[in-house]
């Protein structure tokens, strides 16, 4: 059988045991174990070990648990809640106000957090119960809650780019800042979007009344503003010593731990049953993350052993002939379609190495193209039949939103992601200017 065939046979096998609802890893690693040993016999073996201790070597990937354990001691120290409460109180008034603060409150989660898991499981239980209290419509708020967690990983210090970096090579710390420009226009549109429609549709999302401005004082107000200011310095307290220089990115990362558990301390809120569910928590993600990579990266072996990886350039480049821009164009459209299937993690191990390669080949900006890929995620993360925050959304949300509710109400917001990707992609320069600036590059 030709090799192209095989490959072929691989994916679309993996395809289908994931329609049938068997774990991410388990599909992964079951295929890539099979091709492996029938294609080398006993020897193909070592294909796997290889992988996974190329993955016990990578130390960047202890910044994973830092990440996830600062995003859950916020979540279980009620710090958020401070944060939902400033929001609520400064954009009640506007049109849709408080879905407006929901989503500047998943900015301010993203900033502590590298995934999209914290935010939802935040939104979910502090957000979308005051947002029905208070009658917004149910797909606005499934969606509000599910476009703004995403921004997670996008806004640093995103656990993707850190994989990301580890693949393509970038440093990390450009990913990082060029994902700030991109990540607060995509959250800006998701608020404009909010606004004009709740100004379209009052019933939709209704405003805070008189009676309950007239009743929060000006002090009460201001005392408020200091609620957000603690994202803000443990943003710095971990991204400044690693721009300068002055702690690599595992250390910056435990320097972001310990500074939110500082905080929760200091707000007297840091108790044993925090650590332990924070802890517990951290420890069932990672674990999560760890199978899906060790699993993808060894079928990424076999899938590169085969030469899929040349034999995909030579099909973009030579057999069909194609202009930069459109092979660029292409790689994008079969990212989005691999994310209605595949894990973000599992297709970053698996395409991105095959795909990275041949956007260096073309001469593209590998941070540029870094930012596209992981914009190319949060879609994923939101689109049928097996969008990551979709089924979070309905594991943590109340009964009534069923699977329709949920799947229509991210529609809106994936509409505005694709329209970030493009221009993005248009004018790389959104994401180039910060890392350039600050790093004067």
């Amino acid at each position: 059988m030709p090799y192209e065939w095989i490959a072929t046979l691989m994916f679309s096998t993996m395809l289908l045991m994931m329609i049938t609802g068997q774990r991410v890893f388990g599909a992964i690693g079951f295929v890539a174990v099979v091709a492996a040993i029938s294609l080398w016999g006993t020897g193909g073996s070592d294909m796997g070990f290889s992988s996974i201790m190329k993955l016990m070597k990578w130390t960047p990937l202890l910044t994973l648990p830092m990440f996830v354990f600062m995003g859950y001691v916020m979540s279980e120290s009620r710090l958020a809640e401070d944060l939902y409460k400033m929001f609520h109180v400064w954009f009640g008034p506007l049109p849709g106000g408080l879905a407006v603060g929901t989503i500047l409150l998943m900015v301010m989660i993203s900033v502590m957090n590298g995934l999209s898991v914290a935010g939802m499981a935040i939104g979910a239980t502090i957000a979308l119960p005051e947002l029905a209290r208070r009658g917004y419509d149910k797909q606005l708020i499934s969606g509000v809650i599910q476009a703004g967690s995403s921004l997670g990983i996008l806004i640093p210090p995103s656990v993707v780019m850190v994989l990301f970096s580890l693949i393509a090579r970038a440093p990390v710390n450009q990913l990082w800042l060029a994902g700030i420009m991109p990540g607060l226009l995509m959250a800006s549109m998701f608020m404009i979007y909010v606004v004009f429609r709740a100004w379209l549709n009052p019933a939709l999302a209704p405003r805070m009344t008189a009676e309950e401005r007239a009743e929060i004082t000006w002090a009460e107000r201001l005392l408020l503003l200091r609620a957000g200011l603690l994202p803000v310095l443990i943003f710095a307290a971990m991204m400044v010593p690693f721009i300068k220089g002055w702690a690599s990115l595992t250390e910056a990362s435990v320097i972001g731990a310990v500074t939110s558990v500082m905080a929760a301390v200091i707000k007297r809120r840091f108790s044993w049953k925090v650590f332990e569910t924070a802890t517990r928590s951290t420890l069932a993600i990672t674990v999560m993350f760890m199978l899906i990579i060790m699993a993808a990266m060894s079928f990424g072996a076999v899938f590169d052993g085969l030469g899929a990886g040349r034999a995909i350039e030579d099909f973009f480049l030579r057999d069909l002939g194609l202009s930069a821009w459109q092979v660029l164009v292409l790689m994008q459209l079969s990212f989005l379609v691999m994310g209605m299937f595949l894990d973000d993690t599992a297709m970053l191990v698996i395409v991105a190495p095959i795909y990275v390669g041949l956007a260096r080949q073309l001469g593209f900006d590998l941070v540029w193209y870094g930012i596209l890929y992981t914009i190319t995620c949060q879609i994923a993360y939101l689109t049928p039949p097996f969008g990551y925050n979709l089924f979070l959304m309905r594991a943590m949300a109340p009964s009534d939103y069923t699977l329709p509710v949920i799947y229509r109400s991210a529609l809106p917001f994936v509409g505005i992601m694709l329209v970030t990707l493009i221009v993005v992609g248009l004018f790389p320069q959104i994401a180039l200017w910060l890392p350039n600036m600050v790093l004067g590059l």
